[in-house]
């Protein structure tokens, strides 16, 4: 009896830090944003865009672990997806759900905006939005 109070407790005291750590606000210091390319760069496509974070860590879709998200790349998007549901997964909107920190896209001749949005572990914006500054780059 003695040792299945000391378990119960445990359990309930690893529970209640959980629930502590994750119903706390990002630090007001985490950023996301795009290392390469430059904003304002000419380039020729394909393009490198290698992304940045500071703040919270990269973890992969599916797998919920506090202070993490995974990197969703806005292409030519003017308005920012609903913060309330998963951002969306077409050309415009691509998913980097493994956790990769660069791709390499094709873009048309002509100007182009880039931007960064973290999801949670499933695509969902956190409460506080982690969102890049928007880059505008021109392909050759």
């Amino acid at each position: 009896m003695k040792h299945t109070n000391r378990l119960l407790a445990l359990i309930f005291f690893f529970f209640s830090v959980l629930a502590y750590a994750d119903s706390q606000s990002l630090d007001a210091g985490t950023e996301v944003y795009i290392i390469s390319p430059a904003d304002g760069s000419v380039n020729t496509s394909p393009v490198r865009v290698r992304f940045g974070l500071s703040g919270m860590g990269v973890s992969p879709a599916g797998v919920k672990v506090n202070n993490t998200g995974h990197h969703h790349l806005l292409i030519d998007v003017d308005t920012l997806p609903d913060f309330n549901t998963p951002i969306p997964s077409d050309e415009k909107h691509r998913h980097f759900g493994l956790g990769q920190t660069e791709t390499v896209i094709n873009l048309s001749p002509g100007h182009h905006t880039l931007q960064l949005m973290l999801g949670d572990y499933s695509h969902i914006p956190h409460k506080k939005p982690v969102i890049s500054k928007k880059i505008r780059i021109e392909i050759k």
